[in-house]
């Protein structure tokens, strides 16, 4: 991905909804050919020459200073997404940040962590919104991710290009929306990560709704909130749902969907855990002793 276009398209977008009736500028009376603020009002908001703020929003000033990147995230009115996002954008990438091709697995006391959630569906998240693993009610409410080749097994693709997906996420422009946003700020973290670009190419191809927005360049990090499914056995599910950084895998969240216990859910997720449940393994066969005469 061309760095300086997407750092220069964020700022640009980030500062267009933005009136100067809104940032307390006076109004000087001329004619604006774009919505929002200017680049010397942006600049001026920020306490930085309009010169300097142009090269930043051309991606021609490397490495600002945190000050300079505070008091910039404070005048276009950034939230802690952006914030993080804007970062990536302007820091020199690492060479972890880089690379990120190395393939993620889950430790097995996680593995361990997702069964013992056998009244909720859990899952795990890695880069890109690849599912690393997940539970059996997760599998029923959503789709049976394990039964996708390694490389299909990712939430922005069922969102997006499984039609199962549209019929069964309430809110579903909402849902999709939001899961791009979550891309955005993973490509800014990752910009030469191979696999995020083709699946963002695949996505810009097969999804009409995707490219629109894409292009309004929003971020968000999964934390929590609220969804709604409807399944076509036990009708709808609505769920709170929080998202959990594991310690020490920084590139894995823990994704758990609550009900209120005694809801109309709870009882249909009992249904469902008693059909999805997997069969106990069968007992290694018992070796018979032979009596002596």
């Amino acid at each position: 991905m061309d760095r300086s276009s997407e750092i220069s398209d964020f700022l640009r977008t980030r500062r267009a909804r933005i009136t100067p009736n809104e940032a307390g500028l006076p109004n000087d009376g001329r004619a604006r050919r774009v919505p929002g603020l200017r680049r010397e009002e942006a600049a001026r908001l920020a306490g930085v020459s309009t010169e300097y703020y142009t090269r930043l929003e051309q991606g021609r000033a490397s490495n600002p200073s945190p000050e300079v990147l505070a008091a910039l995230s404070d005048a276009l009115r950034l939230d802690a997404a952006e914030r993080e996002h804007l970062c990536d954008l302007l820091a020199r990438p690492s060479a972890a940040r880089r690379t990120a091709t190395s393939p993620q697995r889950v430790r097995p006391g996680l593995h361990l962590t997702l069964q013992a959630f056998d009244h909720r569906p859990a899952f795990i998240l890695g880069r890109r919104t690849d599912v690393l693993a997940s539970n059996h009610l997760a599998r029923a409410v959503l789709t049976d991710f394990d039964a996708l080749p390694a490389t299909q097994r990712n939430l922005a693709r069922y969102y997006l290009l499984d039609p199962q997906a549209r019929e069964r996420t309430g809110d579903w422009d909402r849902i999709a929306a939001e899961t791009v946003a979550i891309l955005r700020l993973e490509a800014g973290r990752y910009p030469h990560d191979r696999r995020l670009t083709d699946l963002v190419g695949e996505l810009t191809v097969r999804s009409p709704e995707f490219s629109t927005w894409w292009n309004d360049h929003r971020v968000l990090r999964r934390t929590h909130g609220a969804k709604h499914y409807h399944h076509p056995l036990v009708g709808d599910l609505h769920f709170s749902y929080e998202c959990l950084q594991p310690p020490g895998d920084a590139d894995q969240t823990l994704c758990l969907y609550n009900a209120e216990p005694d809801s109309p859910t709870a009882q249909s997720l009992q249904i469902l855990a008693g059909w999805n449940t997997p069969s106990a393994p069968a007992p290694p066969p018992q070796k018979h002793r032979q009596e002596r005469p």
